[in-house]
């Protein structure tokens, strides 16, 4: 004989207002510290090449310089580092041609000095247009 009362246990239940309170104080939060972004795009209406191929050749003329400081015009050595000798030499090389363009060649080693040289005789020269060779660099 079993007197004692048997107690119903009561189910446990999960209080879910709590969670939903929480969930939306989270949402609120979210959406009110979200920006948005627009993004714009630029429309750009690229111009149209009509034109013909070009005619005439630029002709070049190539300007070494060694280390040392001496420079080459199209193989003649110049004799001195003059920046008038080397304008001149640079007018007679240009004599006759159209837009010349001035190619300087210098040495890895040559001081910058010796560069702004050749580019401060191309000035005087009435030669606008130049341009450095380089070479590739092997891996």
């Amino acid at each position: 004989m079993n007197f004692r009362r048997r107690h119903q246990r009561e189910e446990p239940e999960i209080n879910l207002i709590p969670l939903i309170d929480l969930l939306l104080v989270i949402l609120i939060f979210l959406m009110v510290t979200t920006t948005y972004s627009r993004f714009s795009e630029l429309e750009v209406n690229l111009p149209q090449a009509n034109g013909q191929a070009e005619t005439q050749k630029t002709t070049n003329i190539r300007v070494e310089v060694a280390v040392g400081g001496s420079y080459a015009v199209e193989g003649q050595t110049l004799p001195g580092n003059d920046v008038a000798a080397l304008a001149a030499l640079l007018k007679r090389q240009a004599a006759g041609k159209s837009s010349p363009v001035v190619i300087i060649n210098a040495d890895a080693k040559a001081s910058h000095q010796s560069v702004v040289t050749v580019m401060e005789a191309a000035r005087q020269a009435g030669l606008t247009q130049l341009t450095f060779a380089t070479q590739r660099s092997t891996p």
